[in-house]
């Protein structure tokens, strides 16, 4: 098999060459290694390399699950996998070895998937943009002198070009559906609770952060979940079960839906014009597909999402990383941690515990709210970010953390939302600007809807297809 034949196919495709005999799992992880090998250095893809890992798991011979035999790239932030190296993109792990393997990497390994590399994050995924001091910035395939977004920037690089056909990524203020946007691929947040986060985890972040995947194709996503939904012992949230297997959603197109369209950012504000123009031309597909589209309005206010996001984020942060300062016998200093992390670090100490309480009943009154509004509409429709790509350094977690904030903001206003309130969200790459960038749609729908989304997501996929649209090089 050449390249140009491994990257016609998505995941399930390529497991089903393998399943038939037509290709090996060996020979598409040389694939996949020779293809990494060729764009790693230009693009910053990669953390941790693990090449003989893989191959000793294909000697083994690996599950005969959905995904049997394809090239997979874990993301280096808590894939906690026994014996394997993980850093977090932080010079804090340097050296660190998880001590067990989650349920969720459990699962993902027993659906055949052969990680051979861990893509790079941010610094405990705390930024937008994947540009951690320990390994380096990761660059859009579509423009090198842009970011591929974050924080699962690492896998969506290495998926845009063409190394694997769908990388793990997680999710805790949009780090999927952001670097799928910025890289033209399809990113699902699942619902709470729909994944699994333990034993080692019993929520991350007061359940706003959630693992899954980047991938070209809507199905692989759809495969993907239904090999690692599902509850396991002592889980603090319960998800609505599906109706059916998210797979079996795409075999067929929703009926006609009650879509409210969002184009301004939260409490007002306009987005850049290759953003609205995004979201408005999506809109108007969807009205063609017979959907009723109408405007509406977010009911919150910016500076009120935000700080809730940050009273709980940075709350977690200082009780994260006082525990793993203990266990790794590192200071939490320059050292270490990167200039806004400790910055984040000192909010999160100096905050009052009836704060952080008053912040989760927020959060949860948020999702009360929108809860409601899902039972006007089935889906809200919004640009995934305000901003196309930006340049690389804009987003700089090691300089001014007042600036950090201020762009961050000015960046990624919708996305957190859905953490929040625990609400499954998906980024569809839908529009490319007249710089050839991809800007992504964000869908949302109520809680335990993921099968909607990706029902819909197949009719958009089928009705403006983008599998063959790639960077070039």
């Amino acid at each position: 098999m050449r390249f140009d034949e491994y990257r016609r196919h998505d995941a399930l495709g390529l497991a089903g060459l393998v399943r038939r005999g037509e290709v090996t799992a060996g020979e598409l992880l040389d694939l996949a290694v020779a293809r990494l090998d060729a764009v790693d250095g230009a693009l910053g893809i990669v953390g941790v390399r693990e090449e003989a890992a893989a191959r000793a798991r294909l000697d083994a011979g690996p599950p005969d699950g959905a995904f049997r035999g394809v090239p997979y790239l874990f993301k280096d932030l808590f894939a906690f996998e026994a014996g394997r190296p993980l850093t977090n993109g932080s010079r804090l792990f340097e050296g660190f070895v998880a001590p067990s393997t989650s349920t969720y990497i459990a699962r993902t390994l027993a659906a055949g998937l052969v990680p051979f590399a861990k893509s790079r994050a941010p610094e405990l995924g705390l930024n937008l943009a994947t540009e951690p001091r320990l390994h380096g910035p990761t660059r859009n395939p579509w423009d090198r002198g842009r970011s591929a977004g974050g924080s699962s920037g690492g896998a969506a690089a290495a998926v845009a070009a063409g190394v694997v056909p769908m990388a793990h990524a997680t999710d805790g203020g949009g780090s999927i559906r952001v670097p799928a946007a910025a890289c033209g691929l399809f990113g699902l947040k699942p619902s709470r609770g729909r994944n699994p986060m333990g034993p080692f985890i019993g929520e991350a972040w007061n359940g706003l952060a959630c693992p899954h995947c980047v991938a070209r194709s809507v199905r692989d996503g759809a495969a993907l979940l239904d090999a690692t939904a599902g509850p396991e012992p002592g889980d603090p949230y319960a998800c609505p079960p599906p109706e059916r297997p998210f797979l079996a959603e795409l075999g067929r197109d929703p009926p006609p839906l009650r879509v409210a369209l969002v184009a301004e950012r939260p409490g007002g504000g306009v987005v850049h014009p290759d953003a609205e123009a995004a979201v408005e031309g999506a809109g108007a597909l969807l009205e063609d597909l017979g959907h009723r589209v109408e405007p509406w309005t977010l009911p919150f206010a910016a500076d009120e999402l935000e700080t809730v996001l940050l009273d709980i984020i940075t709350s977690n942060l200082a009780a994260d990383l006082g525990f793993w300062a203990g266990v790794l016998k590192r200071p939490l200093d320059a050292s270490t941690l990167e200039a806004c992390t400790l910055a984040l670090l000192r909010r999160g100490r100096d905050l009052p515990a009836v704060r952080l309480q008053a912040a989760i009943g927020r959060m949860h009154g948020m999702g009360r709210a929108l809860g409601n509004a899902f039972q006007t509409f089935d889906v809200i429709l919004q640009p995934t970010l305000a901003l196309p790509p930006p340049p690389i350094g804009w987003l700089d977690q090691d300089g001014d953390p007042d600036a950090f904030a201020a762009r961050s903001r000015e960046f990624c206003p919708f996305t957190a939302l859905y953490n929040m309130t625990g609400l499954p969200a998906a980024s569809l790459p839908l529009y490319w600007n007249g710089a050839g960038l991809p800007i992504g749609v964000m869908a949302a729908a109520a809680l335990g809807k993921e099968g909607l989304l990706f029902s819909l997501a197949g009719q958009l996929e089928r009705a403006r297809p983008w599998f063959d649209r790639v960077p070039a090089g």
